[in-house]
């Protein structure tokens, strides 16, 4: 579909962090300026916001229970079974919906998302939806959204859910982050032509355009912090000079100190392991040789269990200086603080969520246990092309992060995931929504 004006409603859901994540970088497309959250939005129907409201508690409680010994790994595991990605060999027909699938539909097609679809066709039809997320993708087409519908996948591999009830008739068209997603949608049984692979989202903050001012920039100074005795810089300089050309040179003189940061998930699970983070860097932020930032997202629960830790810790005294909690109330201005913080961060340690896909910027991502299914995959997909570390035991963070430090391998790590990751996923979108481009030419690398 060809649009001059480039405008399109941008419609997310508020559950967790990965699907609002995914959008903001997008919101410049709504006629409003703003994302839809299609959970949350005013006016919604008080029966829409309870089916909406159900699921999320219900995600939240249960993604919370690994925490719990013993049993509570056990009741996820139980959870995740129902939306669990089938192996991918040997490859063969899964179109078949699942029972969750066509329990979905039964309740949109009792006129659940009716109310939304009903608000954005009369306000103004004439520009395409893009989701990130399925169900109001399938709210769209069964309550007759007059124009196209674009669904943004968000993780590495997906399950049968995102996929709508039957997708050889179905309008949808997806835009995959990664090859292994747009060879998954084949088996599910989408049409080749509703199929385009784009890349993730990345925020344009964290960019700089087409040639990549601000990530080469940050870039070459998160090398020099990441190979301090030179072993990556000796080994690899001539890919530093052919893609870094003009802003890394091997005379650089450290630019910030090493920082980490640190972020929990949407649920607010994992918290606990800041608390053997911390601890084990004591030492090293009272000497300020290091700086930490601890992200709390936009829960205020994780906000004061982070602010108790500093407390507990006796590290006060370094809140705002080395030692900051990255936190806001309301989400899109907890992501501008997040993406500002991302340009000062050398290492990146979170379980393989959507921030999989940053280490595009230049990340490397040292990967916490996952939770859920899609997680493993993710993981998988960021071992895959060089970006992601698995974490070792917190308790001694003070002793292996700064090995691999000295190692070279963070630096490694960096460059691997710059050089095989995709960065412009939103200009992308944007050819395949806006001109009707079928396959980006841009950024197309193996995986």
């Amino acid at each position: 579909m060809k649009n001059n004006k480039k405008r399109a409603w941008i419609i997310t859901v508020d559950m967790g962090y990965g699907h609002q994540r995914a959008s903001y970088p997008l919101r410049h497309l709504s006629p409003t300026g703003k994302v839809i959250a299609a959970n949350n939005y005013a006016g919604i129907p008080k029966k829409d916001k309870a089916y909406w409201g159900s699921s999320r508690k219900f995600y939240e409680f249960v993604s919370r229970l690994t925490a719990l010994p013993l049993i509570g790994q056990k009741i996820f595991d139980l959870y995740d079974k129902l939306q669990s990605i089938p192996p991918f060999y040997p490859k063969r027909d899964l179109s078949k919906p699942t029972i969750q699938i066509s329990q979905m539909y039964r309740l949109i097609r009792k006129g659940w998302g009716k109310h939304l679809v009903d608000y954005l066709n009369n306000k103004n039809s004439d520009i395409p939806l893009i989701t990130t997320f399925f169900v109001p993708a399938f709210m769209a087409e069964e309550h007759k959204f007059k124009n196209d519908i674009y669904c943004i996948l968000t993780d590495a591999d997906i399950s049968r859910s995102w996929i709508s009830l039957a997708p050889q008739k179905s309008k949808i068209k997806y835009l995959a982050p990664c090859r292994r997603v747009a060879e998954r949608l084949r088996l599910y049984g989408v049409p080749e032509e509703n199929i385009h692979l784009t890349g993730f989202p990345l925020p344009e903050e964290n960019l700089g355009g087409s040639q990549l001012r601000i990530l080469k920039e940050d870039l070459a100074k998160r090398i020099i912090n990441l190979d301090p005795e030179r072993r990556y810089r000796q080994k690899y300089c001539g890919t530093l000079k052919q893609f870094l050309d003009g802003y890394y040179h091997p005379h650089m003189k450290q630019s910030h100190p090493l920082t980490l940061t640190f972020a929990v998930g949407g649920a607010g699970a994992q918290r606990d392991i800041a608390t053997d983070i911390l601890f084990s860097l004591k030492s090293k932020i009272l000497k300020k040789q290091i700086n930490l930032n601890l992200v709390a997202g936009s829960r205020n629960d994780v906000y004061i269990f982070f602010s108790k830790l500093i407390k507990r810790d006796h590290l006060k005294e370094r809140l705002g200086k080395n030692l900051q909690i990255i936190f806001d109330i309301d989400k899109e201005t907890y992501f501008k603080k997040f993406n500002d913080a991302l340009r000062t961060t050398d290492v990146l340690w979170t379980k393989p969520s959507e921030l999989s896909f940053y280490t595009a910027l230049g990340l490397p991502i040292i990967m916490a246990p996952i939770i859920g299914s899609q997680e493993e995959f993710n993981r998988e997909w960021l071992t895959k092309v060089g970006g992601g570390l698995i974490q070792r035991n917190p308790k001694y963070t003070h002793e292996w992060f700064f090995d691999w430090v000295n190692s070279g391998w963070l630096a490694e790590a960096a460059m691997s995931g710059f050089l095989d990751g995709r960065q412009f996923g939103v200009n992308n979108i944007e050819q395949v929504v806006f001109e009707g481009v079928k396959e980006p030419a841009r950024n197309y690398q193996l995986l």
